[in-house]
């Protein structure tokens, strides 16, 4: 990919970003209290950010990694499961992935 192809498709998705944003902003908001909509809606950031997560988790460019940073997000999935306190789910996270790390497996 050339580099102002490159540079044209971030400017493109940069706009798309933004127009919905605005979009949000100019739509009724009767439209998101529907009982159909609602948990739709609801759920919407949930989803990309766990989608964000996992991507920025096991992506290696061409090929699935499984490091600290895997190890890191079954410790705060399990913490969430348990219902611990966000602070707590970070810092069990962080331990983790150092710990990892420092044992030379990530």
């Amino acid at each position: 990919m050339s580099e102002t192809l490159r540079w044209l498709t971030i400017g493109a998705g940069c706009a798309v970003v933004i127009g919905e944003k605005l979009a949000g902003h100019f739509l009724p908001a009767r439209w998101f209290r529907s009982e159909r909509l609602a948990p739709i809606v609801a759920l919407v950031t949930v989803a990309l950010l766990a989608g964000l997560a996992a991507q920025q988790t096991f992506d290696g460019g061409h090929r699935l990694v499984l490091d600290a940073r895997a190890a890191a997000l079954a410790v705060a999935a399990v913490a969430l499961w348990r219902k611990a306190p966000f602070i707590v789910v970070v810092i069990l996270a962080a331990a983790t992935a150092a710990l990892v790390r420092h044992l030379g497996w990530g």
